[in-house]
This record gives structure tokens, C-alpha cells and sequence, in this order.
């Protein structure tokens, strides 16, 4: 993870784990060290990452994704309200039963969404109740299904996302779930 190595995976999972860090640093310095790198290291990374997005000789998203994930396992075709979308996943080594997923308007390849959802034919977590909801145990998806009232709230920054879902244990108190690139991070 040199800054003159290609960037690759295990790179782009640092960017992952660093806008992780502001809710989970516990749980990304124990990620961070199963991928060998420093916390230098893992600025460095996020560094890269940001240069890359910001260049004026930027590739589109998709483009940029392919070149540092690699080839996507066979897109999925996914219908959100009008918008017809290509949804195309990675394997994620620090997140075995997940994948990085960007949805791309189908025929564009303009991203339209990029987060990790649970990997096809992967088991999920059982979520009834708010202790279910353990830290990066579950994704925005799953956590929408098992609590069918949830609402989502704009996001604190990019690459945020927030449901808003009364407690099953007592409708009146209202939840909310952070999640960061998909995975729940907080409830609070």
C-alpha cells in the first residue's frame, strides 16, 4: 500500500474504513490492522481516493470502481420506482458476506448509488429488536425490511445514510439507524 503502488482493493477498503472511523474507531483499527496498514497508511489511501475522484482527468465513477475493484460479478438488472438501473458488486475481503455495490442508470453508467449490501445467497442477521442492531452487522436494506416503518433521513455527510424507525419495544420512541457505505455504524 505504497503511495506509488496501483491503487487496488485492499486500498479501496481503507477509504471505506476511514469515513467509518468517525462512529466505529474501535472497529476499523481492528480492520485496519487485519489489512497490515498503518493509520498513515490508511490517510494515504483516502488520499489517493479523494485525488482520483477530484481530477480534472477523473474517470466517470463506474470506470474509476472497475479500474481499482476489478471485474464485478454479473450485473443485476434493479428497478427503483422509473429509474432502471445496472447494479453491479465486488467482494469485500473485510466484509466476506457483503459486496460493494454501485448502481448505475442503466445504458449511462452514471452512478447513482455506491454502498455495501449483503452478498447474494449470504444469511442475514435476525433483526426484531434494537439490540439486534449490533454495528456493522447489517445493512441499510435489511434494517428497512425488519422494521417495515423505517423512514430515511438525509445523511450527516456523504457516503451517510439514516432511517428513522419506531422501537418495537415501544412504538413511541422513535430510532435512528447510521449507517456508512450501507453498514449501520450507530442507533441511537
Amino acid at each position: 500500500m505504497s503511495p506509488d503502488a496501483p491503487f487496488g482493493p485492499d486500498d479501496f477498503q481503507l477509504v471505506l474504513l476511514r469515513r467509518m472511523a468517525d462512529q466505529r474507531p474501535e472497529l476499523v483499527d481492528d480492520a485496519r490492522r487485519t489489512l497490515g496498514a498503518t493509520l498513515a497508511g490508511m490517510r494515504e489511501a483516502n488520499r489517493r481516493w479523494q485525488a482520483m475522484c477530484r481530477s480534472p482527468r477523473s474517470r466517470g465513477a463506474l470506470s474509476r470502481y472497475r479500474s481499482v475493484l476489478g471485474t464485478p460479478e454479473p450485473a443485476a438488472v434493479r428497478r427503483i420506482g422509473d429509474l432502471v438501473c445496472d447494479a453491479y458488486r465486488w467482494p469485500v475481503p473485510l466484509w466476506p458476506d457483503l459486496r460493494f455495490e454501485v448502481l448505475a442508470v442503466a445504458g449511462s453508467g452514471a452512478v447513482w448509488n455506491e454502498w455495501l449490501v449483503r452478498a447474494p445467497g449470504a444469511p442475514g442477521p435476525v433483526l426484531r429488536t434494537t439490540a439486534d442492531l449490533v454495528p456493522w452487522s447489517c445493512t441499510v436494506d435489511e434494517v428497512a425490511r425488519a422494521f417495515p416503518a423505517a423512514r430515511p433521513l438525509e445523511g450527516t455527510a456523504p457516503t451517510r445514510f439514516r432511517l428513522a424507525f419506531p422501537d418495537p419495544a415501544d412504538p413511541a420512541v422513535l430510532r435512528t439507524a447510521d449507517f456508512t457505505w450501507g453498514l449501520l455504524q450507530t442507533v441511537g
